[in-house]
């Protein structure tokens, strides 16, 4: 955050903070993956950061029994902390159960069983919160809503793709989604076109504020590539990469299938999971596979050396809220190819960025990289174009939502339960 916005933001010497929140999310970092829900400490640091607000975190994670390795990323939950402080900010993980097959259905009440106890315990430690800021709709907006209104405490719901563009497709899930949305004092979407989709299923436009996430420039910025290819070990030549979790709507099989029609192009794929095996026996089918490298997981630091070291970022998602890989990729100054779904026209606008692909096939992803291959953007002006992109307006967002609920009821505490009683009883 520049110095002149934190200036504006922070309230003046000796003053009370603003609101004292509550961030409630299975979707948050912890010690063993540190990756998991980035997006949503970030928000909260340059929230945090700015100075008027306060705040912990409930992030629950599903119970294990065991931490033997040999069940895999179930075990890992069990070695997550109780408890632990990330940025300065205290963190608790409580326990929530999870049943196969049904367990969507109740999981908003498993959630918020879970989690209430823990919230009794910060107001009764002395944190009295006076806002629940609860991030994805379902099942952690719809639990929140239930703790909100066991504590008599606004809340508010954020939403962020799925959320909004898969989830709702189950009844169950929808009714639940418009329960809880009737009850927010506020709705965050990451993008309009999340806006315009939450409308469409029956939340009041007037309660939804659009916020972006931004991309933090002082960790993303250009590295020569030539230096972040060797670091990385990659030859010399024309790269691509393509980043995200290797599941079905990412899309890595589609830029896979694009290198048969672009034979002088390399592909570093970045990250793993169920699709891992079915990538690599896809790319060697294809005789493609001599110019695949899957490289697996990377840190954040680790990222702005993919980003530099390859001549385009390519997503070729079927859905995507709000791509943060498109931003990070662009401060590094490198331009994207992404698929033309939900908010990511919204973050690629101009030739700057990158180019956008309308139809989703792997066709029309070559031909779209070939047109911005041979006319790439000069990599100062991609930089450019994502320093738009900072935090400060969404900060700014955010504290005006959480200064308005603040302003309209008192701290956390007896006044907002009787509130909350009397409404029960009318």
């Amino acid at each position: 955050m520049t110095e002149s916005v934190h200036r504006a933001l922070a309230p003046g010497a000796g003053a009370a903070p603003v609101a004292r929140i509550v961030t409630f999310s299975t979707l948050f970092p912890n010690v063993i993956d540190p990756k998991h829900g980035v997006f949503v400490e970030t928000r909260l640091r340059h929230l945090v950061q700015q100075g008027s607000v306060e705040a912990r975190v409930i992030a629950p994670v599903p119970w294990f029994p065991s931490a033997n390795p040999a069940f895999g990323r179930y075990a890992r939950y069990a070695t997550v902390p109780s408890h632990e402080e990330r940025f300065g900010i205290p963190v608790e993980h409580p326990r929530y159960l999870t049943l196969p097959k049904v367990g969507m259905h109740v999981a908003p009440a498993l959630l918020a069983r879970a989690a209430l106890p823990v919230f009794r315990r910060l107001r009764h430690d002395g944190f009295d919160f006076q806002a629940i800021d609860s991030h994805y709709l379902y099942p952690d907006g719809v639990a929140a809503a239930i703790i909100a209104d066991a504590l008599g405490c606004p809340f508010v719901m954020t939403a962020r793709g799925t959320d909004v563009t898969l989830i709702p497709r189950s009844p169950p899930a929808r009714h639940k989604i418009l329960w809880a949305a009737e009850r927010a004092a506020a709705i965050v979407t990451v993008c309009e076109s999340l806006k315009r989709d939450l409308v469409a299923l029956g939340v009041r436009g007037d309660k939804i504020t659009p916020l972006r996430n931004g991309v933090d420039l002082d960790l993303f910025q250009p590295l020569d590539p030539a230096a972040a290819r060797s670091e990385l070990g990659l030859a010399a030549g024309t790269w691509l990469a393509s980043v995200g979790h290797l599941i079905p709507r990412k899309g890595h099989e589609l830029v896979i299938e694009a290198l048969t029609d672009l034979p002088d192009v390399r592909l570093l794929i970045v990250g793993e999971g169920e699709l891992r095996n079915s990538l690599e026996a896809l790319a060697r089918s294809k005789g493609v596979v001599d110019r695949v490298v899957f490289f697996g997981v990377a840190s954040q630091a680790k990222l702005r050396s993919v980003y530099s070291a390859v001549d385009a970022l390519v997503l070729a998602s079927s859905r995507e809220g709000w791509a943060n890989v498109l931003l990070e990729a662009m401060a590094c100054g490198t331009p994207v190819v992404a698929t033309d779904v939900d908010g990511t026209s919204e973050v690629v606008q101009a030739s700057e960025a990158g180019v956008l692909v309308r139809e989703r096939s792997a066709a029309a992803i070559a031909a779209r990289t070939r047109e911005l291959l041979a006319s790439k953007p000069d990599r100062a002006a991609t930089r450019r174009y994502a320093e738009q992109f900072s935090w400060d307006d969404t900060t700014r967002g955010q504290l005006r939502i959480f200064s308005s609920i603040t302003a309209r009821a008192p701290a956390a505490g007896g006044t907002l339960r009787a509130r909350s009683a009397e409404a029960r009883t009318a």
